[in-house]
């Protein structure tokens, strides 16, 4: 299937998440289903004044494809010249973060605060779309608040000066990710849209995921939390969609995953780095588990990696097995991300 001018495999795709989506996790997700990859938010400015940081955030991995760069940032100089660098640096597609909520983004003018001006919004749009001649997307919410709930003039817009695809989270930036997302609002402006729409928000299993792309005509969806949650909810998701059976969810596909993720943390950072990731994504991946806030205060104070997924293949090799797979479906990560 085509999403406008990016072709893709099936209409699941992970969403960009800050402090997730890394290069190794794309990776693995990409290994796992996941029919597009898009990098956490980059910032413009960072790339505009060569930090080593921001650069780090670009690095990928030839089996990441298709993937996108997704940047922000305020000042039209700086992303253009951050989509001329993405396209450089050989990224299918360019994505635009118009759906950050933090203060310290929305304070600057960028992420959310930018859809607030859709004029301002569709003059640096326009030229970004003509510095560059991959393709390039934006991400953002149903509007600013309950009472300003602006997509459609955002969507509309973007067609005009020639985006991609829009890809949308069913929050207001007010609501942060507080309440339900609005998936009645998302199909309401996927309707009046003349550009591909995803739909993003609260889809943590493979029934959520066919039930909202089937329901509310949207072209993809774009699973966050739960796929770190759920790691094979892509192929999940696929299988219900075509009516064919996935592979079980076992232990031993856990912990076969858990190596391949520490294989592929090792080979784009150094031990140090590695050490830190993985401690996040271990304490991410036992919550719900019987013993995980042990595991969680212990993992953050081993001092080696060997030493660290030793006692992480402890833990989950009696956890996975002691544990009823429907806690899946439960409310994860609330307080942030996708």
């Amino acid at each position: 299937m085509k999403l406008n001018r990016i072709e893709i495999e099936h209409p699941f795709i992970l969403a960009p998440m800050a402090g997730i989506t890394n290069s190794p996790f794309r990776r693995l997700l990409r290994e796992y289903g996941s029919s597009v990859m898009i990098s956490e938010l980059v910032s413009a400015n960072g790339i505009e004044y060569a930090s080593d940081r921001t650069f780090d955030l670009l690095k990928f991995h030839e089996s990441e494809r298709p993937l996108g760069l997704q940047i922000f940032g305020e000042d039209e100089e700086n992303l253009v010249k951050a989509c001329q660098f993405v396209e450089k640096q050989g990224a299918n597609f360019v994505d635009l973060n118009l759906g950050c909520p933090v203060p310290k983004v929305v304070k600057k003018g960028a992420g959310s605060a930018m859809c607030r001006n859709p004029l301002a919004l569709g003059k640096i749009l326009d030229a970004m779309v003509k510095s560059v001649k991959i393709p390039v997307t934006i991400k953002i919410r149903t509007g600013w608040d309950a009472n300003t709930r602006n997509a459609v003039e955002i969507v509309r817009m973007a067609a005009d000066v020639g985006v991609n695809w829009v890809a949308i989270h069913g929050r207001t930036r007010a609501q942060g990710y507080s309440g339900d997302a609005d998936w009645d609002f998302i199909g309401e402006v996927k309707a009046k849209s003349p550009l591909p729409i995803i739909g993003n928000g609260d889809v943590c299993t493979p029934e959520q995921a066919v039930e909202r792309y089937r329901t509310y005509g949207v072209d993809a969806v774009m699973i966050g939390r739960g796929a770190l949650r759920n790691p094979f909810l892509f192929e999940q998701s696929v299988a219900l969609l075509n009516g064919t059976t996935s592979a079980p969810v076992t232990a031993e596909r856990f912990l076969e995953l858990f190596a391949k993720q520490r294989r592929y943390l090792s080979e784009t950072f150094n031990e140090k780095g590695a050490l830190l990731h993985a401690r996040k994504f271990l304490a991410w991946y036992s919550s719900g588990y019987p013993g995980s806030a042990d595991f969680r205060k212990k993992v953050f104070h081993i001092p080696t990696e060997q030493e660290l997924w030793d006692t992480s293949d402890a833990f989950f090799s009696v956890a996975l097995r002691s544990r009823d797979m429907s806690y899946l479906s439960e409310p994860f990560l609330m307080g942030g991300h996708g």
